[in-house]
């Protein structure tokens, strides 16, 4: 097959060639595509040229892999890379990456969607699938991938091979017909700020203090599917997991702070956003440090503003929430009391804490037209 160019609105793809070789090498000393690509690295000079004249005239001589330079249509001046790889009876695997400069600007996206339309035409390819994989904890492709309609099929553990390192790899799917825009909200996750309290992201520093608060006895005992003890690693598991949940359009999960800043001194969550028909459920922690200081009962109002809100204001555009505590646990009690929500029901032997005992469980809930202290 002869190579040819894919023009959409300001992006052209053309393959990459001679005079491009310089401009690869400098765009692939970038960190980011050094992180998360399986490029050699460190990457030369003759690596660029081998992939200019050796790789890509293969992969369109075989039919087997097509790569196009992201370019800018005024000055055709490459900004990254895009690609098909066939893998047999109507499916191919897009792959991409793109240099610092043209982050941000959707162009990605554009041109994945040329690239899929080309591929699912019937005067193209003719596919059915297209695949898509990243490395685990690239959020960045994983974004273009949602917002061009993949979907998210799960994690590969050792999926991706990465310079001798087997790496854990997301993989989706897109299939011929299927509308290239989201098929399920990416919520934001953002700082809600108190007089006492500011509940931001989760970041990779609050492992220490995640660790310190789950393995508190008071709440290991309250807790009682939390494992014990409480490691380091799963305490990064789990910040990433808050990250997972934001982008499957489950629930928000923010770590509570001081507003001045510093470790997280507990976790707050609006849980159950698919399933709950306009609802949510809220979850939390709080580190014995912060006890008896009133954050948990402001965070919880902090949240409860934040669900409420309209969508066009920011918000979650909620009707109800719902929280609930287990016999004996009066300062979770509290805390709900006083952040405004009403009894609403038992449910018997609803939840087993430390050591087996199963108590009932107390449900509250909170009406969008409910005041609010």
């Amino acid at each position: 097959m002869q190579p040819f160019e894919l023009r959409g609105e300001r992006l052209l793809l053309a393959v990459p060639v001679a005079a491009d070789i310089d401009r690869i090498t400098e765009l692939c000393q970038d960190p980011e595509i050094q992180r998360w690509t399986t490029l050699p690295s460190p990457y030369t000079h003759e690596h660029a040229k081998g992939f200019v004249e050796d790789i890509v005239p293969g992969g369109w001589e075989t039919e087997k892999d097509l790569v196009w330079a992201i370019r800018s249509p005024e000055d055709r001046v490459a900004l990254g890379m895009i690609g098909l790889r066939a893998r047999g009876d109507g499916a191919a695997e897009i792959g991409y990456w793109v240099g610092p400069e043209a982050r941000g600007s959707r162009l990605v996206s554009r041109a994945v969607r040329l690239v899929a339309e080309y591929a699912f035409a019937d005067v193209g390819p003719g596919l059915t699938h297209l695949l898509w994989r990243a490395v685990a904890g690239n959020w960045a492709s994983r974004r273009v991938a949602w917002a061009c309609g993949f979907r998210i099929e799960g994690k590969v553990r050792g999926g991706i091979a990465q310079r001798g390192v087997r790496r854990d790899t997301w993989v989706a799917t897109l299939a011929a017909g299927e509308p290239m825009r989201p098929v399920s909200p990416w919520l934001d996750v953002p700082t809600l700020t108190g007089s006492r309290v500011a509940l931001r992201r989760f970041a990779e520093s609050d492992a220490a203090a995640v660790v310190e608060a789950c393995n508190d006895p008071v709440t290991q005992h309250w807790l009682g599917g939390l494992p014990s003890p409480y490691t380091r690693d799963i305490a990064r598991a789990y910040i990433r997991d808050r990250e997972e949940e934001a982008a499957a359009g489950r629930g928000v999960h923010w770590a509570a702070a001081l507003p001045e800043g510093g470790p997280a001194i507990g976790a707050f969550s609006l849980m159950g956003l698919l399933t709950h028909d306009g609802g949510a459920e809220i979850g939390y922690w709080v580190h014995p440090a912060a006890r008896g200081r009133g954050v948990a009962t402001e965070a919880v109002g902090l949240m409860a503003r934040h669900a409420f809100a309209p969508v066009q204001s920011g918000g979650l555009g909620l009707r109800r929430l719902v929280i609930a505590h287990v016999t004996g646990n009066d300062a979770s009690r509290k805390v709900m009391e006083r952040a405004g929500f009403r009894p609403s029901g038992v449910e018997r032997a609803g939840e087993r804490i430390r050591g087996g005992i199963v108590l009932d469980l107390h449900w509250y809930d909170l009406l969008s037209d409910d005041p609010l202290p």
